[in-house]
């Protein structure tokens, strides 16, 4: 016997049709109408690109500031010391520390979902590399969570920033928002987004650069993005 909420999953998969590919607004009303969970799901984003990872030269990562945030309640550690401390303290930071914090995480804590540290602290950040790194916190100066203004990158990974990084399989991975979100505020993200990892294009990549966008909450279906529609939204915005 089929229960309600498998009726629902299947009647929302039904909605989305596999062969066309929706204009951003229209994805977004549509994945927020495919929802079937009583939790308030993520909406995530999945961006095919023609690149291969495997080349430094074709490395696609970075971070942008979602305009109307993720939804999400970020704690942030900081790596800091002296003046630092209170800084990061005042902006918000969740935990800040030194050899302590490295001692705590080392034995186990990880109630934070965004590392931050001052330049001076990356050698003892370092030796949690086997920690930090598969679960991909590890601090970068490429998306500035090695910074001296921890304040600002504390404020930021508050606001709703967003890093990114191409896969092995060439596919961007990055969440949106919720699905209580307004779709044109999922909309309004997916387009700082789109339009950041445009501007990251390597000069090695070759032939067309976006491959596949699809657009999805947690346990909803897959919608597939217009990106001639993508494209032409953030050429507007940059023209």
């Amino acid at each position: 016997m089929t229960s309600k909420l498998g009726k629902k999953r299947t009647a929302a998969f039904k909605r989305v049709d596999r062969t066309q590919r929706y204009k951003i607004g229209e994805a977004m009303k549509l994945v927020k109408g495919c929802k079937t969970s009583k939790f308030d799901e993520s909406v995530d984003v999945a961006i095919n690109l023609s690149v291969d990872p495997r080349h430094a030269d074709q490395m696609v990562r970075g971070a942008v500031l979602m305009p109307h945030g993720t939804g999400k309640s970020i704690r942030v550690a900081v790596f800091a010391k002296g003046p630092k401390v209170k800084e990061a303290q005042d902006a918000g930071a969740d935990i800040v520390g030194a050899d302590d914090l490295h001692d705590k995480i080392a034995g186990g804590f990880m109630d934070f979902d965004q590392v931050i540290a001052t330049p001076d602290m990356m050698g003892v950040v370092g030796k949690l590399g086997r920690v930090l790194g598969p679960r991909g916190l590890m601090p970068n100066p490429k998306v500035g969570t090695v910074t001296m203004d921890v304040a600002k990158a504390v404020r930021e990974s508050k606001a709703g920033k967003v890093e990114y990084k191409v896969e092995k399989a060439g596919i961007v991975h990055a969440s949106l928002g919720k699905v209580s979100m307004e779709s044109d505020k999922l909309a309004d993200n997916f387009k700082a987004l789109f339009e950041n990892i445009m501007r990251q294009k390597p000069a090695s990549a070759k032939g067309i650069y976006v491959k596949n966008v699809v657009v999805s909450s947690t346990m909803g279906p897959g919608v597939k993005v217009d990106i001639a529609d993508a494209i032409s939204m953030v050429s507007a915005a940059t023209e």
